[in-house]
């Protein structure tokens, strides 16, 4: 499954039954992060009835943690963080914040209210796929260029950075199943003439031809 990552803050709504619920998320990087978060959005909503929430951790998703705040044990936490996890979303939290309307929804209708009050979320976010990776460093000539980057846009491998001076320096961010290959592709287009050197392994995140180092 594809994993993804969002960047900066995002906040959706939906009404059900009179209710409000307002769901906000945010990339963050560790507990200390998503416990801030979580009590800013206490604060900011001090007089909502509920501000349930639940955060994921980790490149593995090593961290999930989730609280119903007193709404019924099992329909709100619970749903916000499976709605995270089952869009293999990382470093997410979410918090669901809900004005009670008078009206009870009933365990089942509790589910699928802060279920789809994630979702909206997250589909409202600034989000990105990101890969598991390697830094490769690219050495050439100015008349092996051309046919590099015209490799590197037909395989979509992103760039991260190019200088030019004496010699053209180029960085970019290929998938870890990919390196290999793409390192003997780049030498067989530039016939030799360009030195491939794998630096370390990252995460990025991919948006059209360029990439941006992840870090967890």
């Amino acid at each position: 499954m594809s994993s993804f990552v969002v960047l900066g803050e995002s906040e959706a709504r939906i009404e059900v039954k009179k209710s409000i619920f307002i769901a906000t998320v945010r990339e963050v990087h560790s507990e200390e992060e998503a416990v801030s978060f979580i009590d800013s959005m206490r604060k900011k909503y001090w007089d909502a009835k509920h501000n349930c929430y639940a955060y994921i951790l980790g490149p593995k998703s090593e961290i999930r943690r989730f609280s119903d705040d007193k709404e019924p044990q099992g329909t709100a936490g619970k749903p916000i963080l499976e709605t995270i996890s089952s869009g293999g979303f990382l470093n997410t939290a979410i918090v669901v914040t809900r004005y009670f309307g008078g009206v009870l929804l009933g365990t089942g209708g509790l589910v699928r209210a802060y279920s789809q009050a994630a979702s909206k979320g997250l589909k409202e976010s600034s989000c990105f796929p990101i890969f598991e990776g390697s830094r490769i460093q690219i050495e050439c000539g100015y008349a092996e260029v051309s046919k590099l980057q015209h490799l590197l846009r037909s395989q979509d491998i992103p760039i991260l950075n190019s200088i030019y001076e004496e010699k053209v320096s180029i960085l970019i961010a290929s998938e870890k199943e990919n390196s290999d290959n793409i390192c003997k592709k780049i030498t067989e287009a530039a016939n030799g003439a360009a030195s491939v050197t794998v630096l370390d392994s990252v995460y990025f995140i991919k948006d059209g031809s360029e990439a941006k180092i992840y870090q967890f």
